[in-house]
């Protein structure tokens, strides 16, 4: 046990997702009751950090939250402390880094170690802590499971509950009305959420980023369908599908952000193009359903319960083991420290850089089984 840790803290970044409050929980509660540790937790990501706006956290603030979506620290993406948005001497918004108020805040409260949970952007600054002299231990957390060096994210597997739910509704209603429904789900990058959520869901078609699509292609699995005698077809759509000639559907531009593309709309943009295709045909509506926010939110399930007990539990086992500047993993079933740097790269400090994506594989188990059972991929 490393005897100079006396005091730790937390945070979360980036977006919210469900598991979040088990992590916190099992963090806190392993600190205290494991190692004797005192608990700060500092409040909207690193905006906190920088505002010095924190809780002291004990067994009695992280009761009654294992279940709930969510984060009791709250979250905020757009806080980068190394290229902040700020006012200069003549009031105009310039970008400035200001991370060392944060290491600032850190000794003032002599925290021995901060786990910083989240993302890619997260992480990319939890790495760029590191190199200023802070005892980090990164936590993987994303909705969209495309970390790389780790098998799997907590909240992922919720998110799926809901996408097929989701999709079990909109079933009744498309072959109620032989209606062609298509249903967008998050995923900039990578497809995994359409991929699983859609083969569980009985999708007829999945359309997923790391595999173009020709939209005629799918309009021909639809009349197919179609005069088959299956009046009804089930889409799902990445919101970073795009066509073979073409782009991924922007929804808007977020200045501040680590990521200031707002993909959105592709699942609408498919069904006004796929019903010029197949309604002169079939007669068939099409209907477009963004399932949005709905895919973070909720009851946490069973898996990322424990998922996330696994994840804070062992982060604070790193800290007590000096075990700094790397990432808790999951990698064939065990829990792992990796290095940051592994997972985000060793870029440019205060730029979000990619230490690799985990992107579906186009020739994969899942696509191949999916393609096996008759589903298109608009290939």
């Amino acid at each position: 046990m490393n005897q100079e840790i006396k005091k730790i803290a937390l945070l979360t970044g980036g977006g919210d997702c469900s598991g979040l409050n088990a992590v916190i929980r099992s963090v806190v509660r392993t600190a205290i009751l494991k190692y004797n540790y005192q608990v700060v937790g500092f409040l909207g990501g690193y905006s906190g950090l920088y505002k010095d706006e924190y809780i002291n956290m004990d067994l009695k603030t992280v009761s009654g939250i294992f279940h709930q979506g969510g984060t009791i620290l709250k979250n905020s993406n757009k806080d980068n402390l190394f290229s902040y948005r700020v006012k200069d001497e003549n009031g105009i918004y310039v970008k400035k880094d200001v991370s060392d108020v944060a290491v600032a805040n850190l000794k003032k409260h002599d925290i021995d170690a901060l786990v910083i949970i989240g993302g890619d952007g997260t992480l990319t600054s939890a790495r760029d802590f590191a190199r200023k002299g802070v005892r980090i231990v990164g936590i993987p957390k994303t909705i969209d499971n495309d970390v790389p060096a780790t098998d799997i994210t907590f909240g992922y597997r919720t998110a799926l509950d809901h996408i097929v739910n989701a999709l079990d509704a909109l079933h009744t209603t498309a072959f109620s009305h032989d209606r062609i429904m298509t249903l967008e789900v998050m995923g900039r990058n990578a497809g995994w959420l359409a991929l699983e959520g859609g083969i569980s869901g009985s999708a007829d078609i999945i359309l997923i980023p790391e595999i173009p699509y020709d939209i005629r292609k799918v309009a021909d699995r639809v009349i197919e369908r179609y005069r088959s005698g299956s009046k009804f077809s089930i889409i799902v759509v990445s919101e970073g599908a795009r066509p073979i000639d073409g782009d991924v559907t922007v929804k808007k531009i977020v200045e501040g952000s680590p990521d200031t593309v707002r993909l959105g709309g592709a699942g609408e943009q498919i069904a006004k193009v796929l019903e010029t295709l197949v309604s002169p045909v079939t007669g068939q509506e099409v209907r477009n359903t963004n399932l949005g926010y709905i895919q973070r939110g909720g009851v946490t399930n069973c898996f990322d319960r424990m998922l996330g007990t696994r994840y804070g539990s062992f982060a604070v086992d790193m800290i007590s083991r000096g075990d700094f500047g790397k990432m808790v993993a999951i990698q064939n079933n065990k829990m792992t420290p990796v290095p940051i740097e592994e997972v985000v790269g060793s870029g440019v400090v205060g730029e979000t850089s990619h230490g690799g994506t985990k992107m579906v594989n186009p020739q994969g188990d899942l696509v191949t089984a999916a393609k096996g059972i008759g589903i298109v991929f608009g290939d």
